[in-house]
């Protein structure tokens, strides 16, 4: 008994030791410009891999596998199973190689990666799995979300042709650390909900982190309009519209709850309900004051006339930027319709299928819903609705949690998510792995929390266990 209660710290560094590397993996993959390198790649598998270590060694510590496996991980799974399948390769009678991938050593690498995002989804499921952990992270991402747009507002009104003012670059549409604005948008959006879910879930954060919250989205916010990214703009005014909605349910949910026996008048509650979305209109009114304080100029520009934030002054067409990649696109898709051309391999695969000259190299569809079905086909397509229902049905389970900080990180999560999905219309953002991680960070909070609701609504009445889940002690479902 004693050997054991002297082991538990030890474990508990561990799995600290756990939770901490997989924000220093975040952390690192934006950083190096959004991981898209091979070297940045290459270290951020390795910070996987050391994870994956120290998880072994906990194991071996407890004696035991606690693995939880969220339902949300299935379709990942099984996107990973299609992609394996598309990379097996064999030669005929004649030596001629066969394969379902257009590009097998593409596909091989898009495996390699998915492989490791799913892991780091694991790691985040399992080691994010107490309410003092789920606040931690909260924290964490209200903070860094705060210095990474502090830092690429500076770099941008300091811009010298280098990243970090040190490494040069010839591309044209930098924002912060990543090489294309749109992809600084697409993070951004991602993270600005959580600080103004925190603020409009009555009781999650005290005061002062609430001002911090109001300041980090702000700041946010401006950072994400500053980088001209159309895409990003509207996705985050669809963020704003689900946290507005979301908030009211929220409001109205707090009230129904209420023990008090005094009675609210129906203009009382409509007051109250108001607020959450006062909230919202506030935080976004500051963010256009403070567009119009750095100069809105380039702003409307973008908008109004289609052009890039480099130095062409030519008008932007659909056609021109995006409408004829998803032309050949839809060419590609219906060629290939039930497995696609296999994961990763579109680039290889669309200069076959495009009408184009080819004096362009296209690597992506700059859409993501059509990218999944060109890469995987319909049956890709299958898994990714899939996935975004599951992951909606658990956000919509974690915004009836009792506890106001799991529901406001509920209907944050799934806020970011609504925005990078909005985009993914238009851009490939989760096609970059930074992008890629913190989503599926985002989706591990939100199934995580949807299932420790769903427990927690399971077990009323049962006194004790009850008290342990509204106390913060969340129980996972261990497998092995």
């Amino acid at each position: 008994m004693s050997a054991d209660r002297n082991r538990r710290p030890k474990r508990e560094h561990l799995s600290k030791a756990i939770a901490f590397g997989l924000l220093l993996a975040v952390t690192f993959s934006t950083l190096a410009h959004g991981a898209v390198e091979p070297w940045s790649v290459l270290i951020l598998e390795a910070i996987v891999m050391a994870l994956v270590l120290l998880w072994a060694i906990k194991v071996f510590a407890d004696e035991r596998l606690k693995l939880t496996i969220p339902n949300t991980a299935l379709p990942i799974v099984a996107l990973l199973i299609v992609g394996l399948a598309q990379s097996a390769a064999f030669t005929d009678s004649s030596g001629r190689w066969l394969s379902l991938s257009k590009n097998v050593g593409y596909t091989r690498a898009a495996v390699v990666v998915l492989g490791f995002l799913l892991i780091s989804f694991l790691i985040a499921s399992n080691f994010f799995a107490t309410r003092e952990r789920l606040s931690a992270l909260g924290h964490f991402l209200v903070i860094y979300g705060l210095a990474m747009a502090l830092f690429a507002l500076v770099q941008h009104f300091t811009w010298n042709g280098r990243f970090y003012w040190v490494r040069p670059t010839d591309v044209t549409s930098p924002f912060g650390p990543f090489a294309n604005h749109n992809h600084f948008a697409g993070y951004m959006e991602m993270l600005i909900p959580l600080p103004v879910a925190l603020i409009i879930s009555r009781g999650a954060v005290r005061m002062e982190m609430r001002l911090l919250c109001a300041f980090a989205a702000i700041v946010m916010g401006v950072a994400l309009v500053a980088s001209l990214s159309r895409g990003g703009m509207i996705s985050l005014a669809a963020s704003m519209m689900f946290l507005m909605i979301g908030g009211t349910r929220l409001a109205l949910r707090r009230e129904r709850e209420s023990r008090s026996p005094r009675a609210i008048s129906a203009w009382g509650r409509f007051l109250r309900t108001a607020a959450q979305s006062a909230v919202v209109v506030a935080i976004v009114t500051v963010i256009g004051a403070g567009i119009l304080w750095i100069g809105a100029d380039p702003v409307i520009s973008r908008v109004t006339q289609g052009q890039s934030s480099g130095t062409s002054s030519q008008k932007e067409t659909f056609f021109s930027s995006r409408g004829w990649v998803w032309r050949d696109t839809l060419s590609m898709i219906s060629a290939n319709p039930v497995l696609g051309v296999g994961l990763g391999a579109y680039g290889t695969a669309f200069a076959i299928y495009s009408k184009s000259d080819g004096s362009l190299r296209v690597p992506q569809a700059h859409n993501d819903y059509l990218q999944v079905l060109a890469d995987c086909g319909i049956v890709g397509g299958v898994i990714a609705l899939w996935f975004i229902v599951a992951i909606f049905s658990a956000v919509a389970r974690g915004m009836r949690s009792r506890d106001p900080l799991l529901a406001g990180l509920a209907l944050g999560s799934g806020a970011g998510m609504i925005a990078i999905l909005v985009h993914s219309l238009v851009d490939f953002n989760l096609q970059v792995p930074s992008n890629a991680l913190l989503f599926l960070l985002l989706s591990a909070v939100a199934s995580h929390i949807g299932a420790a609701t769903l427990d927690s609504e399971s077990l009323k009445g049962r006194g004790s266990k009850l008290e342990a889940v509204e106390a913060g002690q969340i129980v996972p479902r261990p497998i092995g």
